[in-house]
């Protein structure tokens, strides 16, 4: 399902919403548990937004009926605040979604996506999610599900750096894994369905790559396999794993982790052979909720502290181009009425035209500071009235 909504070419989701769905600003956060758009605009039109996002991913606008979950305003900021402290991943205090959120939001700024509404708003966000994570230590000893897998390699085959091992996939799911047998220093062998592909990822994570071909015709070899695709039918078939294991005595490790499954139900029923899935790991995964449960109650105390912080700062942002617009107007008028008045002085030295200027820009300084910082508290608070007044008073125009 989340394979269906995802946007294969960033740059070209990137430009079509800007350019087609009535947003001003926004950052795609996509991940193996999440397909997610960050906009902005000053007046949403979600039929634009959809009609749009299916146009990308080559979807039929009926299938956001049932998948689609919208947040606005102050309900953003708190999902954006709890993925960034790790309180909405499948595995609590997970570190990866914060590097997936920086990466986000920078691939958004590099396409000029987003703007100083966003980019206000995931700086702030990365901000407290790293506090959230110092403060309470919710991330220390936190599993990936990677390490999760490999965990339980470990509790059911003796001696695993000795085993022959296959990773098949080179995906996010896949690279915890690598990530966590790289950690661990034991070798293992990396496919996918192109070569290519294998042997980027081994660079970048670890193992030796080798033709899918060839990997799956050699399953007999294979002490322990570690399936992590989004590969939409089963690659690990019940033909192929019964023939590798006619001419071997010892068993073999399945840990399935696609979704959906991409090992044959049927395989488990294949004798010296076990298969374990993302079943067995939500357990795991259950568990460590339980752990951090006090944790998970610490890291809302400091979100919630911090979210009233997070609207202010988005309601000032509302009002500061009002206030650039006036102090610009009111500086043009001081520098065209200064220039008259040192041509009616014939003024020509250097220094007491400086002194002049400067002074000058003080009087509009003192008179203006006041009004505008009290104009931005009223911001803050969300006094719209005022906001409209001031709006009003000097003639500002919002851009549509």
């Amino acid at each position: 399902m989340l394979e269906r909504f995802t946007f294969p070419d960033l740059d070209s989701a990137y430009e079509s919403f800007l350019k087609h769905s009535g947003l001003e600003e926004c950052v795609i956060l996509q991940t193996c548990n999440r397909v997610e758009l960050f906009g902005c605009t000053n007046s949403a039109d979600l039929g634009k937004i959809k009609k749009t996002w299916a146009s990308v991913a080559g979807l039929e606008e009926n299938a956001f009926k049932e998948n689609l979950e919208i947040s606005k305003g102050t309900d953003a900021y708190t999902h954006l605040l709890k993925l960034t402290s790790g309180l909405d991943s499948l595995v609590i205090g997970e570190e990866q979604i914060l590097s997936q959120v920086k990466e986000s939001i920078s691939t958004a700024k590099g396409l000029k996506a987003s703007g100083d509404n966003l980019n206000t708003l995931f700086d702030k966000a990365i901000k407290i999610g790293t506090r959230v994570r110092q403060a309470t230590g919710i991330s220390k000893g936190s599993l990936s599900i990677g390490s999760m897998a490999v965990n339980l390699a470990e509790e059911n085959i003796d001696d695993l750096k000795s085993k022959h091992i296959l990773l098949i996939g080179t995906g996010e799911a896949a690279s915890l894994v690598a990530k966590s047998l790289k950690k661990r220093e034991i070798d293992f062998l990396v496919t996918s369905r192109t070569f290519e592909r294998s042997k980027a990822f081994a660079e970048t994570a670890g193992g030796t790559p080798m033709p899918f071909e060839q990997a799956t015709a050699n399953f007999k070899s294979i002490d322990v396999l570690f399936v992590a695709t989004i590969a939409p039918y089963f690659l690990v078939t019940h033909d192929r794993v019964q023939e590798a294991m006619q001419s071997r005595k010892d068993g073999m490790l399945i840990m399935d982790l696609s979704n959906p499954r991409t090992v044959d139900d049927k395989v488990s029923t294949i004798d010296k052979i076990k298969v374990m899935n993302l079943d067995q790991i939500a357990e795991m995964v259950e568990k460590n909720m339980k752990n951090r449960m006090g944790l998970v109650s610490s890291a809302e105390h400091i979100i919630n502290e911090e979210l009233p912080v997070v609207e202010a700062a988005m309601k000032r942002l509302e009002v500061e181009p009002i206030v650039t617009n006036v102090f610009k107007e009111i500086d043009q008028a001081r520098v065209k009425e200064l220039k008259k008045a040192l041509q009616m002085l014939g003024e020509k030295d250097e220094q007491k035209i400086r002194i002049i200027d400067q002074l000058t820009q003080a009087i509009v300084e003192d008179i203006m500071s006041i009004p505008m910082n009290n104009l931005r508290k009223a911001s803050e608070q969300g006094d719209a009235e005022i906001l409209k007044t001031v709006k009003r008073l000097f003639d500002y125009k919002t851009k549509e």
